[in-house]
């Protein structure tokens, strides 16, 4: 098993791609503490999952207090933290940067960008104390191309790779390893939200335009496609691997 006795820590952890990532951890010999908001949702993903291995904490990324309880809890439940992933993100609203609220670019940047700040912030002593491990952001194509009506959730993916890279450097002398993983779009509720704020009515059409003109590959990724990625990255195969964009996007950004 390539991440036995490893503890893993998910933020958004109640989600789909969240617990999906859980799944292959555990299956790998990991134990895992998933941070969410929604209690409920932790409980039936931690149900879905089974085992003595999953530790769940309620928490708010946004908040500082809460990073560092989602660290402490899982040193209580497990003895240490040796991989952080950043899982947890919001798309936002839909439309041109002339329409856009503040507010609701804010609420996007607190929980996307303010979220893995504050969660490596409290996840890189941690990982160091275990004498090294593994960082992992999720970031996403956005993040490295711009997009119409997408504006606050693009920004959003790009300022973690900056983070990413400023952490890497940070972590490089406690064998801290930090990189982002950024997929294509992926079958879940995320995307649909984003094809329907877009295209109202047309979401179907508009995945198929897009699909056909955009990804090589010709479909967007399930949440498996990532498996095989972040079970590297969190090894300790991945142990020259830091500071790295990887991406997990069927070709995308080969155009």
């Amino acid at each position: 098993m390539r991440l036995k006795d490893k503890v893993i820590v998910i933020t958004g952890g109640a989600g789909e791609l969240g617990s999906t990532m859980a799944s292959r951890f555990l299956a790998e010999g990991a134990s895992v503490l998933l941070a969410d908001l929604d209690r409920l949702a932790l409980e039936a993903a931690s149900a879905r999952l089974g085992g003595e291995r999953i530790a769940l904490c309620v928490a708010d990324v946004g908040e500082e207090a809460d990073n560092a309880r989602i660290i402490e809890e899982a040193e209580a439940a497990f003895g240490g933290v040796d991989v952080f992933v950043a899982n947890a993100g919001i798309e936002g609203k839909m439309g041109p940067i002339s329409t856009q609220l503040a507010e609701d670019f804010d609420q996007v940047m607190r929980v996307n960008v303010r979220g893995p700040f504050l969660g490596v912030k409290y996840a890189m002593p941690a990982i160091a104390r275990r004498g090294g491990g593994s960082i992992i952001i999720l970031s996403s194509i956005a993040g490295v191309t711009g997009g119409s009506g997408v504006a606050p959730y693009s920004i959003s993916k790009h300022a973690v790779i900056g983070l990413m890279r400023s952490a890497a450097m940070e972590g490089a002398p406690d064998r801290v390893r930090v990189n982002t993983i950024n997929p294509a779009p992926m079958v879940g509720r995320m995307i649909r939200s984003i094809e329907e704020g877009l295209s109202p009515g047309h979401a179907d059409e508009m995945r198929a335009a897009y699909v056909a003109n955009s990804i090589p590959m010709g479909r967007y990724a399930n949440f498996e496609d990532m498996s095989g990625l972040l079970v590297l990255l969190a090894s300790d195969e991945s142990s020259f691997l830091t500071g790295s964009v990887y991406m997990a996007d069927g070709g995308m950004s080969a155009r």
